[in-house]
């Protein structure tokens, strides 16, 4: 084999856990497969994103939780360690090293290549490597781009004078700020507001909206809001910011209503844009800087002969880690019994069709109190005309949920497609509630019927027992 021209089966251009797990199902599918990667294996969900922030979070919530329960809150009376949580976050980000991730595509004989890939026209991708030199990789069956997504920040007067922080500095930040604002009222601006607040911030949240968290139900925003003005954060609706400047070491904010805001640091969550403005897009006919379309076997759209695959965030379906390697599961499957000339099964939940990207994204916000949900919010299935029926319940009249809290506050919305009788969407909001998301998933993704599921016996006193309140009131 020539040192610089190099030909695979089956190319893979980023290597985190979505990359990972396309690269790796090809190659169980016997197709010889490379990955590419330019920074450390593992990306963003790793290092920076998922593993680092729920470090920064469980101890926060684990607090929240313990001072609920009578007997245990004067004995987690005191502040968190935030020295040790920080050394945690950086022992679970495996200390940004991805040794052990080399090792782990080695074991399953899927080459590695580091160095920066790009698209070189039809199944080419040409690596500029670390060391100046250039591989020419070729693929016979497929090329799949999982390179993930970036903060996307607005363009303010100043900004370039304040060093901002995005969810990347937000997760692996070495001391805690006294001051932190942060712009933003999605995911990731509630969970480092509730993370930096709990280590001894002093948090200030510029929303634009008038409520947090718009893509989920109204009232988990609600409740958020609550718990984390309770906490001390605040919490600012309607509000924007109109230019920066860092002074003597501070960051002065102005906002667009006239006011100021002074703070130590400066977080930006106002969402994500798609790492693919050097990706060599040009080479196939596509723009770069665009998101990847793709349709439901991950083939992206617009592309000849069908050799194109894209996976994960960058086609922006469900910018979540669980939901992009499900995406990477079905990809490789597809790519093999593509490569391998057989019958690919594309109906409804089929094995090689991501029907769970339309119908039953869970979600879970880790914060006091914590929120889940999966499938459509209401919103959602108005919009696409759904006939529903919305069933809510508070969650303090479960009995399990008060070995939780001794005065638990929190709220279920299940909703009942009314042509089909099964689950469309569930949403809880309250502590403890992550432990219910995955039952709601199997009821959602699993369509089963409302008679059947007054079948599933809750066991008591279990904050399950949701399950059967929820049905009651639906019986009436």
């Amino acid at each position: 084999m020539n040192e610089t021209t190099r030909t695979y089966d089956v190319i893979v251009i980023g290597a985190g856990p979505v990359g990972e797990n396309v690269a790796e199902r090809a190659r169980a599918a016997g197709l010889s497969t490379v990955i590419v990667e330019r920074e450390l294996l593992g990306g963003e969900c790793s290092f920076r994103a998922r593993d680092a922030s729920k470090a920064l979070l469980r101890p926060v919530v684990a607090r929240a939780d313990a001072r609920r329960v009578p007997g245990l809150a004067q004995a987690v009376a005191g502040p968190l360690d935030a020295g040790a949580v920080l050394a945690h976050r950086d022992k679970m980000a495996s200390y940004r090293k991805d040794e052990d991730r080399a090792d782990r595509l080695n074991s399953v004989s899927v080459d590695l290549i580091r160095g920066h890939g790009r698209l070189d026209g039809p199944r080419r991708v040409r690596v500029e490597t670390p060391d100046g030199g250039t591989i020419t990789l070729s693929a016979r069956h497929a090329v799949v781009v999982s390179t993930g997504t970036h903060a996307a920040v607005p363009a303010l007067p100043g900004l370039d004078t304040v060093r901002a922080w995005t969810s990347r500095e937000a997760t692996s930040a070495d001391k805690v700020p006294g001051r932190l604002a942060v712009v933003g009222g999605g995911v990731v601006a509630v969970e480092m507001a509730t993370a930096w607040q709990a280590l001894g911030s002093q948090v200030t949240m510029l929303v634009l909206e008038d409520g947090l968290l718009q893509r989920m139900e109204s009232f988990a925003g609600r409740l958020v809001t609550d718990g984390l003005r309770e906490a001390g954060v605040d919490v600012r609706f309607t509000t924007s910011v109109a230019r920066l400047a860092r002074e003597n070491g501070e960051v002065r904010i102005a906002l667009a209503d006239g006011g100021h805001l002074v703070a130590d640091e400066i977080l930006f969550a106002t969402g994500r844009a798609p790492n693919t403005w050097d990706l060599g897009l040009e080479t196939i006919g596509l723009t770069p800087g665009d998101w990847l379309k793709v349709d439901d076997t991950f083939r992206v759209t617009g592309v000849a002969d069908g050799w194109f695959y894209a996976v994960g965030d960058v086609n922006q379906r469900a910018l979540l880690t669980h939901q992009g390697t499900y995406q990477a599961r079905i990809a490789g499957a597809v790519i093999g019994a593509r490569a391998g000339g057989e019958v690919v099964d594309d109906t409804l939940w089929g094995t090689h069709v991501a029907t769970a990207d339309h119908m039953a994204v869970p979600q879970v916000v880790f914060a006091h109190p914590e929120v889940a949900s999966v499938g459509m919010t209401t919103h959602d299935a108005v919009g696409f005309g759904h006939r529903i029926k919305v069933v809510d319940y508070d969650l303090a009249h479960v009995a399990g949920a008060h070995e939780y809290a001794e005065e638990y506050r929190g709220q279920a919305r299940m909703l009942i497609d009314l042509d089909r009788d099964t689950v469309a969407g569930v949403t809880f909001a309250g502590p403890g509630v992550t432990e219910l998301l995955y039952s709601a998933t199997v009821a959602v993704a699993g369509e089963v019927p409302i008679d059947r599921l007054w079948h599933a016996v809750p066991a008591f006193p279990t904050i399950g027992e949701i399950w059967l309140r929820l049905l009651e009131t639906h019986r009436g």
